[in-house]
């Protein structure tokens, strides 16, 4: 830590001393217009000093930072337009390549080839804090591209620059932040208070109340909560995980988080929960973190408690509900018998998981469905339809267990009324449970949840569901 903070501090320096080589054309660059910052990132790429080039990219990064949220997309969107590759280059390159194929005449090819705003981001980031600027500048694009989507006469050649723009993004990031640089932390009751804050603020799945919520999930010695940190962003979490030590796989998320629970000692503990994992920096989506911290955070629990041998998550279900919706209102439903779908008319009534008698009837139209759901029905890439699965999948888990009601909560039930599910980490079976998923893409899953699905039911169709 001391090593990065003096790295910090020459940074810091050499943009102060660099402020005084700028030579600027206005008096006042903190006052300075889109237009004005846009020609400053032109300068920024074509200058050749260090100096002055970290001092040049804080000023476009504050000013930046300054600018209300239309200025920001306006901005974004003059660097997706007029920051591309220079044509008349790729095309002497490609020429250049056809006469005399070589590896330097590829190299040239592929120099040539690369956006313009590829070489801006990598100069923004010599600036002091550079890297959060960034990834908090993707946030901005998101929106944009979002905006651009909804406009009342959407623009093709906005949107087109808009993804490379976001490809440059996620290209350099992916270098920046690739497993080599990350440090796993524990977080527990003795972690800075200002990260303490942004766990309760980042947590995604299970929302923690406050101070004495996150207290009970990080202090007793049956829990555990991980996370992954990267250097240039020393305070900011990437992405963690929060783990409850049991002796047995869980069904139900409410006993986890109880107030009141019996606590289990550790040396009894022979299950390790992984019972939320949230990502936290939207800029950084489509950067791979969790398969990686998963893996790490059994290796160091295997180290810690060699008693434990068991390793699942208690995941939700996040698109089950808009999937059976949509087989229920269809006229010929996936997934599902006529009688099934008469059955499960008793989800649209208020508090029908609190009476027994309707609870019973769903379920047992509602599992068959949700064994479908995981094993049969697929995207049009031909993945599973739920992301939570495929993430898991693609880790090599098994899916293990559907758990009924196993999330009552109003957010659980809106997601997938009530559904929960264990995917399995057996060690000895993840590289091929992943090898089969990414070449076959074969579901593993347990015979409970074979047996759960219906025989003799229509071949399964593509449904347009998002692969984010």
């Amino acid at each position: 830590m001391a090593a990065i903070s003096f790295l910090g501090d020459l940074l810091q320096s050499i943009s102060d001393r660099g402020r005084g080589l700028i030579a600027f054309g206005r008096d006042d660059p903190a006052k300075a217009s889109v237009a004005e910052v846009v020609k400053l990132a032109e300068d920024l790429i074509s200058r050749r000093g260090e100096a002055s080039g970290v001092a040049l990219a804080r000023i476009i990064l504050d000013r930046y930072d300054s600018f209300s949220r239309p200025d920001r997309h306006e901005f974004l969107r003059r660097i997706a337009l007029d920051f591309g590759a220079d044509h008349a280059a790729v095309e002497g390159a490609i020429a250049a390549y056809e006469t005399a194929p070589s590896r330097a005449a590829l190299g040239r090819l592929h120099e040539a080839a690369e956006p313009r705003s590829q070489e801006l981001i990598r100069r923004l980031n010599l600036a002091r804090d550079g890297t959060i600027a960034l990834v908090r500048m993707r946030e901005d694009l998101f929106s944009l591209r979002e905006a651009a989507r909804k406009a009342d006469k959407p623009d093709p050649a906005l949107a087109e620059a808009v993804d490379s723009l976001d490809s440059d993004f996620e290209h350099l990031f992916a270098s920046w932040f690739n497993r080599g640089f990350l440090v796993l932390r524990r977080i527990d009751w003795t972690t800075p208070a200002h990260i303490l804050e942004k766990i309760i603020r980042y947590e995604a799945v299970h929302a923690i109340s406050g101070w004495d919520d996150l207290r009970r999930r990080i202090e007793p010695p049956d829990r555990r909560c991980f996370a992954f940190f990267h250097p240039a962003l020393l305070d900011e979490p990437l992405i963690f995980v929060e783990v409850a030590l049991t002796t047995g796989i869980a069904a139900a998320i409410a006993p986890i988080l109880a107030h009141e629970r019996q606590h289990t000692a550790t040396r009894e503990a022979t299950t390790a929960i992984f019972y939320s994992i949230s990502n936290c920096q939207k800029g950084l989506a489509g950067i791979t973190f969790g398969n990686f911290l998963i893996k790490q955070v059994v290796e160091d629990l295997c180290r810690e408690m060699p008693a434990l041998k068991t390793f699942v998550t208690l995941s939700p279900v996040p698109t089950f509900r808009t999937w059976l919706d949509r087989e229920r209102r269809s006229d010929a439903p996936q997934g599902l018998t006529r009688e099934d779908v008469e059955t499960l008319r008793a989800l649209d009534q208020p508090d029908w998981h609190a009476d027994k008698a309707k609870a019973d009837a769903v379920r047992k139209a509602l599992l068959p469905a949700a064994a479908y759901y995981f094993l049969r029905a697929k995207t049009p890439r031909g993945k599973p339809v739920d992301p939570v699965a495929r993430f898991h999948l693609g880790n090599g888990a098994r899916l293990e267990r559907l758990n009924f009601l196993g999330d009552v909560s109003p957010k659980g039930l809106s997601q997938g009324y009530g559904l929960m599910v264990n995917y399995l980490y057996d060690l000895a079976a993840i590289e091929k449970n992943h090898e089969t998923y990414a070449n076959l893409g074969t579901v593993s899953a347990s015979l409970t949840v074979n047996r759960e699905l219906r025989q003799n039911l229509p071949p399964a169709r593509a449904v347009a569901l998002a692969e984010a």
